[in-house]
């Protein structure tokens, strides 16, 4: 089940924000009036009568409470950095299983949540940053992959090597991958260090396993992603580009890895990693 929390925090926020606002503007003042008139007539209201006369209602009271938790938690998560778990291995070695994640929420732009509506432009995702994005087959669910293609470029992917407008990434062999936890079932495959034009990154293949070659050409306002597990992982070669308007942000740390399957679960080493 996908829960959609940017729903939630906006409907949360303007609940609890209104039932606030109602009680500051219309309820309050009415119990104040109360008060005042019981006392013009003349009847005598010791301190505690007057507080319980006076004493906003529970519903109220939590309003008050969780309206500004809330509403900071909703700007944050918006405008600033949202967290993410990685729940599979298509982006290792560079991500691993049970990775959790910052996101950038502001490099490329700033948009509305639940509209995803732009309101400030800041820039375009460029060739190997790994970004968040809304899944375009099904935008309730979030994908991470590596841009390999942006708008206007060829994008040709042969016997595993990729071939930007007619420039072959080249790839250095690293040695062979020795996976744990999640990742064990990738132990054995080619560990490669890959140049895009302007970045470069490990990927994982296996040299002896069958791919889908293809040639590409990306459209405008649209990237070609590709997980760095290039054999395993449904990326754009299986589903096509990712729209501009589906990009949540740029993935650019780790803060935390735990994985039950791993010997120690918890990957100390992999806190506080920088993502390239």
């Amino acid at each position: 089940m996908n829960i959609d929390f940017p729903t939630i925090l906006v409907v949360a926020t303007l609940v609890t924000g209104l039932l606030w606002a109602l009680d500051a503007l219309l309820l309050a003042p009415k119990r104040r009036e109360r008060v005042a008139t019981l006392e013009s007539a003349g009847q005598v209201l010791d301190a505690n009568t007057r507080e319980k006369m006076e004493r906003e209602p529970v519903l109220i009271e939590y309003a008050r409470s969780f309206f500004p938790i809330i509403l900071l938690v909703l700007v944050v998560r918006s405008f600033v950095v949202e967290p993410f778990r990685i729940p599979s291995g298509s982006m290792m070695p560079t991500l691993e299983v049970g990775d959790f994640i910052l996101v950038n929420k502001f490099t490329y732009g700033l948009r509305l949540p639940v509209l995803h509506s732009e309101i400030i432009d800041f820039g375009e995702p460029e060739r190997g940053d790994i970004i968040v994005f809304r899944y375009p087959e099904n935008p309730r669910i979030d994908y991470i992959k590596r841009v390999v293609g942006v708008p206007g470029d060829e994008v040709v992917y042969r016997d595993k090597v990729l071939y930007i407008n007619g420039e072959q990434a080249e790839q250095t062999p690293l040695g062979t991958y020795n996976g744990n936890g999640g990742g064990a079932v990738m132990t054995g495959a080619s560990e490669r260090m890959e140049v895009l034009p302007g970045a470069e990154h490990r990927i994982l293949v296996w040299p002896g396993r069958q791919d889908r070659d293809f040639a590409f050409s990306v459209p405008e306002n649209e990237y070609f992603v590709m997980g760095d597990n290039r054999d395993n992982s449904r990326d754009s070669r299986f589903w096509g580009t990712v729209p501009n308007r589906n990009v949540v942000g740029k993935a650019f740390f780790v803060w935390m890895n735990w994985d039950s399957g791993a010997d120690g679960i918890v990957a100390w080493d992999r806190i506080g990693t920088q993502i390239d």
